[in-house]
């Protein structure tokens, strides 16, 4: 099938970029065909953020939102910022002591996936083809020039035979292709690798993000109310806690766990389970009842990690490429605004006789002239404070660089070393016992999987590649005591002992809830994350 540009990821980003691509051509009464392929099983399916939203580029992307019933109903009505000291004691910092970025007045509390959904439903308005259940696995390469994407294959066995459901996969081509498929996407990996779009920057930064949405008794609910924390219980990482009062007596709860953490045996998942024991979220979730569970990798090393966001043939949108704000833990608007950039660059070199396959190098300046990069410039040093200083200091130096300097002080911090390369070896660490799940407060990994709607079709291939599948139990486990066992928060990694009582991975890819965390921090690099097909992973419902 062919198209004029194919889009890949049915996100904030790659569904603003549809509707602008859309809105342009109707400006110029021009013909302009446009898909959006999804892998998840639906659009918003995969889609996990806190969320606060900031509505600025909605605003510009679709001014009239509330006539169209878009989903923002519960606007933010105060913030609390706490210092938790430990697990009983905790300290309210004023609103002039935080970074002015964690004011979230004009915000409002919503599902980010439940808003790709209804973006979807504009897009589509607009004359958008939209393919949610199939994964965008290979990129078509011509002469050097992306020209559009495979769509994986579908009923084959472990081995890659075809079964009696084989459907083979299908080319999607186009003259410009836009890769929005979230924080450390399959093919965005592959294109920076391949392009080296990555020569002239910092290395990414991520975290991993923790989510569950609790319905939770009516007098513990305050609509609106944002609290955001940081301290306890990260002891041995930085990161921090959030809650949100979002709608129909519900309330979202979530950790952020930075993977530049050094002890191999910290456990990201234990670690959001003490986090919910605190009196301060303790007090707002006790009695309630856990609804649903999710995790995801963010991209949040800011500016100075972005790497070149075109290259011929298409270009890097949203989190693939890292346009989060950390500052102030927000990426949807950043990302609907890169989609829009982008949109807006195909279209002017589209309907300006552009055949496609060239490397539109004006999506950087687009970007360079816009609130965007503005935004990212002055959050330039909010992550590198952090990992340098700690988060007490880290924190203290941001609240200056933000609230007195505006985010321009005169200088820039740099974090170059990679977060798998920070973890230090086993022997040289202390293991950290964690409390057993209460089943009230906290859980184990498996009934939370649950949660997540997750499933995979278990006869197809392994989409957990090992480069080199002795390297788990060689040198993951003699030096590391081999953290995948930890820092997956679906339980997909497991050391079992075969009949011999000799150590092996057990890989149970049917867990999986696409957080990439592993394909991040295995500190020898040698788990990729791959497509499995399409329609596999978790179903969120209202993430």
């Amino acid at each position: 099938m062919e198209y004029e540009v194919v889009i890949v990821g049915a996100g904030p980003a790659g569904l603003s970029a549809a509707i602008r691509l859309m809105q342009r051509a109707q400006a110029a009464a021009q013909e302009l065909s446009v898909c959006v392929v999804e892998k998840g099983s639906e659009v918003g399916a995969h889609i996990l953020s806190g969320a606060v939203f900031e509505p600025r580029a909605l605003n510009e992307l679709l001014p009239d939102w509330q006539t169209l019933g878009a989903p923002l109903k519960t606007p933010v009505t105060h913030d609390d910022i706490y210092w938790f000291n430990n697990a009983e004691q905790a300290r309210k910092i004023p609103g002039i002591a935080a970074p002015k970025t964690m004011h979230n007045s004009g915000n409002f509390i919503i599902s980010a996936a439940n808003l790709c959904r209804w973006l979807a439903e504009q897009a589509e308005g607009l004359g958008v083809d939209i393919f949610p259940g199939f994964a965008a696995s290979e990129l078509l390469i011509n002469d050097g020039a992306v020209a559009g994407i495979i769509i994986g294959d579908m009923g084959v066995d472990r081995q890659g035979q075809p079964k009696d459901s084989y459907t083979p996969g299908m080319e999607l081509k186009a003259k410009y292709t836009l890769f929005a498929e979230g924080c450390r996407g399959h093919l965005g990996k592959q294109l920076i690798n391949q392009f080296k779009l990555d020569l002239d920057s910092a290395p990414q930064h991520y975290a991993i993000g923790f989510k569950e949405i609790w319905d939770v008794p009516a007098d513990q609910h305050h609509p609106g109310l944002v609290v955001h924390s940081a301290g306890w219980p990260l002891n041995d990482a930085s990161g921090g806690g959030y809650l949100y009062h979002s709608e129909d007596q519900q309330v979202v709860v979530g950790l952020i766990v930075d993977l530049n953490y050094q002890n191999p045996y910290l456990n990201p998942f234990e670690e959001f389970q003490r986090y919910k024991q605190h009196p301060v979220i303790r007090q707002y979730l006790s009695g309630g009842k856990r609804v649903t569970y999710g995790a995801r990798a963010i991209a949040k090393g800011g500016l100075h990690s972005l790497p070149k966001m075109s290259f011929k043939g298409g270009l890097l949108l949203g989190c693939n490429a890292g346009t989060l704000n950390f500052a102030k833990i927000k990426g949807n608007h950043t990302a609907m605004k890169s989609g829009m950039l982008a949109a807006e660059t195909v279209a002017d070199a589209l309907f300006n006789g552009d055949l496609g396959g060239e490397d539109l190098t004006a999506y950087a300046s687009n970007i360079k002239n816009s609130w965007l990069y503005t935004e990212l410039y002055s959050a330039r040093n909010f992550g590198a404070a952090i990992h340098k200083f700690g988060s007490f200091f880290g924190g203290v130096y941001n609240t200056l660089d933000q609230n007195l300097f505006q985010g321009k002080l005169p200088f820039t911090l740099h974090d170059t070393t990679p977060d798998h390369a920070c973890l230090k070896l086993a022997s040289e660490c202390q293991p950290i016992s964690y409390p057993k799940p209460d089943n009230q407060l906290s859980f184990d990994r498996l009934s939370s999987v649950y949660l997540s709607n997750t499933n995979h079709e278990e006869e197809q291939p392994c989409h957990l590649r090992l480069k080199d599948a002795s390297i788990p139990i060689t040198v993951n486990l003699a030096k590391y005591a081999e953290p995948a066992q930890r820092y997956c928060p679906a339980g997909v990694y497991e050391i079992i002992e075969d009949e011999h009582a000799n150590p092996k991975l057990q890989i149970n890819a049917q867990n999986c809830i696409h957080c990439k965390t592993c394909d991040i921090k295995d500190p020898s690099q040698n788990i990729t994350w791959v497509t499995p097909e399409g329609g596999g992973g978790p179903n969120y419902p209202n993430m």
